[in-house]
C-alpha cells in the first residue's frame, strides 16, 4: 500500500517539473519575440526592356572583374560612420550579399543598361567580337546615417582589339536623410553617378577611330 507521504512526493515532483516546462516555454518565446529581424538590401536596379536593349547600333561586350575595395568593407553587414573615429557594423541591415559582389554586381548591370550592351564577365564573348574590360577600384567610402555618403572610384578601361584604354577616377557625395533606406538608396545614386561617367568612357572610345595603338584616351570623370 502506498503511504501518503509518498503519494504527496509524487504531486510535488510532477508539479515541479510542469513549472520548469513551463517557465521554459515563456523563457524561449520571449526570446524569440525580442530578436531583431534582418534586413536585406541591394543595389540592384531594374534591367532594361529586351527591347531598349535592341535599339543599340550593334552589340557592346563588357567585362567587370571583382571590385578592389578595403578589406573592412568586403563583408555582407552594412558598415556606417558613428563618429569621427568610429564605425558600426550592422548585423541586421545587410547587402543581399557580400558589399565587393553587390557592386559588381550593380555596375556590371548598371553599364549593360546604359550601354545596350551584353555582360560577358562569366559567359565570354564571341570570338573576334570585341570587348571592353572595366576594372573598377573603391578606393574611399563613408557612410554616415542623417548626413551624407561620400566615395572615391576609380576605374581603367581596356579595349581588348586594339589595347586602347582609359583611366580616371570620380568623387561622389550624396547628401542621405536618417534611416537605413535612405543611405542605401544614397550609396544607390553614388553608384548610378560612377555608372554614368564610366559609360561615357566606353562611348567614347566606341565611337573614336585612332591609329595610335594603345595610347591613353582622356576621360570623363573628376
Amino acid at each position: 500500500m502506498t503511504s501518503p507521504l509518498s503519494h504527496l512526493h509524487r504531486q510535488i515532483n510532477v508539479i515541479t517539473h510542469v513549472t520548469v516546462a513551463t517557465a521554459l516555454t515563456a523563457v524561449l518565446a520571449l526570446s524569440g519575440c525580442s530578436t531583431p529581424q534582418t534586413r536585406f538590401y541591394t543595389l540592384a536596379v531594374p534591367s532594361a526592356t529586351a527591347a531598349s536593349r535592341a535599339e543599340s547600333a550593334q552589340n557592346i561586350f563588357i567585362e567587370v572583374p571583382p571590385i578592389s575595395m578595403p578589406e573592412r568593407l568586403a563583408r555582407p553587414q552594412l558598415v556606417v560612420r558613428a563618429r569621427n573615429t568610429q564605425v558600426d557594423i550592422l548585423e541586421h541591415d545587410r547587402w543581399s550579399s557580400s558589399f565587393n559582389y553587390e557592386l559588381r554586381d550593380a555596375f556590371a548591370s548598371g553599364l549593360a543598361n546604359r550601354l545596350g550592351a551584353i555582360d560577358a564577365t562569366r559567359s565570354g564573348r564571341p570570338a573576334g567580337s570585341p570587348g571592353y574590360r572595366i576594372a573598377i577600384d573603391l578606393r574611399e567610402f563613408d557612410a554616415a546615417p542623417g548626413d551624407k555618403v561620400q566615395a572615391l572610384f576609380g576605374w581603367t578601361i581596356t579595349r581588348s582589339d586594339d589595347g586602347r584604354s582609359a583611366s580616371c577616377q570620380l568623387g561622389v557625395t550624396e547628401p542621405v536623410n536618417a534611416g537605413t533606406g535612405a543611405l542605401v538608396a544614397g550609396v544607390q545614386r553614388a553608384v548610378s553617378d560612377a555608372i554614368d561617367a564610366i559609360a561615357a568612357d566606353i562611348t567614347r572610345m566606341a565611337a573614336r577611330r585612332t591609329d595610335a595603338g594603345s595610347a591613353a584616351i582622356p576621360c570623363k570623370g573628376t
